[in-house]
């Protein structure tokens, strides 16, 4: 598999009003990657709104873990449409069950005040950053055999760790990462295209954040790890086939939980999107 394309993957099939089908990725995980859930339920509202409304802000609840081996459905609600502002209710379902709800807004551009208070960090640029995949190639023969043939899928995406962790070798370190991401694809379809892109990137190593601080490895056999809910608010137009620098840090972890939050920086400091994500983070006996 050498041409995957993340775009195809967003762009879903109409089964009749209001009602979508996109296919699934198996990205190497124990379950659908949410990533692609979020991506997916977000271009499904996207297609049902009056022309010329963006996505300003999602919000989303993950209920039950999907399989990658089967399709996802899309049941989109018309919450409202308002003189400016538009709002859409998703509900995702396989198998005949909800495995997830998004509910998101969107609005008809218009000027008004505006501040910045996010600086972006200051990191290296993502050409002096080697990308995670050929971190992992380099050491496949350490990884799962799942895992190995996910990785094609993980191509549509070049993404930059700024400080490499090594998942076999997990220390104790702040909660705090800096990663470089971009589409490795030219995007058509304009900003909802590029906006969905994004929802589906935000998902990568955020919940994972949170366990800096413990030294434990994402991979560690006794960790329970899911997403419960992910929000996140889009600022300024851009383009993700260009660098995006994704600065996630985790302020809580407790009771089985992790809290993480990110800014979307692009190349010339712009705060492009926001987001918010907490993770079921649980150890069990093995």
């Amino acid at each position: 598999m050498t041409d995957v394309k993340l775009q195809t993957l967003l762009e879903l099939e109409k089964i009749e009003n209001s009602l979508y089908r996109g296919q699934s990725w198996d990205l190497g995980f124990r379950a659908l990657f949410g990533g692609q859930v979020m991506g997916q339920a977000l271009a499904a509202a996207q297609r049902t709104l009056p022309d010329g409304r963006l996505t300003h802000s999602f919000h989303s609840y993950f209920l039950l873990p999907g399989d990658a081996n089967y399709p996802v459905l899309y049941d989109v609600e018309n919450v409202r449409d308002g003189r400016s502002f538009s709002t859409r209710r998703v509900k995702a379902i396989q198998n005949g069950k909800n495995i997830f709800y998004l509910t998101a807004s969107f609005q008809q551009p218009e000027p008004g005040l505006e501040h910045q208070f996010a600086e972006m960090p200051n990191v290296p640029p993502p050409e002096e950053v080697e990308s995670d995949l050929s971190f992992f190639e380099k050491t496949i023969d350490q990884i799962s055999e799942r895992m190995r043939e996910a990785i094609s899928y993980h191509k549509p995406l070049d993404i930059r760790t700024v400080q490499t962790i090594d998942p076999m070798k997990p220390v104790k370190t702040e909660p705090r990462r800096y990663i470089w991401m971009r589409a490795q694809e030219v995007i058509t379809g304009g900003i909802n295209m590029n906006q969905a892109m994004l929802a589906y990137a935000s998902d990568y190593h955020f919940l994972a954040t949170s366990l800096q601080p413990h030294g434990i490895s994402v991979r560690n056999k006794q960790l329970r790890m899911a997403t419960i809910d992910h929000a996140m608010w889009f600022h300024h137009p851009f383009s993700f086939d260009e660098w995006l620098l994704y600065a996630a840090e985790s302020p809580f972890s407790g009771g089985a939980r992790g809290l993480v939050r990110g800014q979307f920086f692009n190349q010339q400091g712009v705060l492009v999107a926001s987001t918010m994500q907490e993770g079921l983070m649980r150890k069990v006996e093995v």
